[in-house]
């Protein structure tokens, strides 16, 4: 399996140090400065996974994060100065599974390395009743012959959901599921992974509502019939 972090990053210190704590975790790296040099890159290496600076030359991260999903679901970590509530958001819903804040401590950076593959490595589920299938080392959901490929994000939303059927989760339980190191989301967030979620289900089971809103409560999921 590829061992390698790319770290794109522009500045060189910086750059350097992520690549020195990642390398005494056991990682390869490679480090690119210019956002136009990314995506041709991970087309030819494939990498496990990135550092996304938001802000780069030639090209900023979010149209990075973005051009990356059409062809790729390598888990993206982006790495931003910038903590305005809307950029955090827009990352993540272009398919970043995580990000930083600068400031930051390199070991908090491998940390959340690890943490990010650690989902890919988790064991294969089993089918349940209902007939549909998780598969956690592609981020894939199946039924029948059709399948749809998720962001580590919206799997592990599918996952608690499709783990209690009808069980009501709120939002706060979702957050808290999702980022379980109490990082401050807004319910906006949840929000807009769902409304992902579903839009990609309905690809799955035309017809078919598996992922419901509660009003005032939450969220829940129902097996098809």
């Amino acid at each position: 399996m590829n061992n390698t972090i790319l770290i794109v990053e522009d500045e060189p210190k910086l750059a350097s140090l992520l690549a020195d704590y990642l390398r005494q975790a056991g990682f390869d790296t490679h480090h690119i400065a210019d956002g136009l040099k990314v995506e041709a890159w991970v087309r030819e290496h494939a990498p496990a996974l990135l550092l996304l600076d938001l802000m780069l030359p030639g090209k900023d991260g979010l149209a990075i994060a973005r051009d990356l999903r059409r062809f790729t679901e390598v888990p993206v970590i982006m790495v931003t100065a910038k903590v305005e509530e809307i950029d955090r958001l827009l990352g993540l819903e272009l398919g970043a599974d995580d990000y930083v804040c600068k400031p930051f401590s390199p070991r908090e950076v491998v940390a959340r390395v690890k943490t990010v593959l650690r989902r890919l490595n988790a064991p294969q589920a089993q089918p349940i009743a209902d007939g549909v299938v998780l598969d956690p080392l592609r981020f894939r959901v199946s039924a029948g012959e059709n399948s749809i490929e998720l962001t580590a994000v919206e799997f592990h939303l599918m996952e608690t959901l499709h783990g209690e059927p009808g069980r009501i989760y709120s939002r706060d339980q979702l957050m808290d599921r999702i980022y379980p190191d109490n990082r401050i989301v807004s319910d906006r967030t949840i929000d807009s992974h769902i409304k992902k979620l579903r839009r990609k289900l309905e690809g799955l089971l035309p017809g078919e509502e598996l992922v419901h809103s509660v009003y005032g409560a939450g969220y829940k999921y129902e097996p098809p019939v």
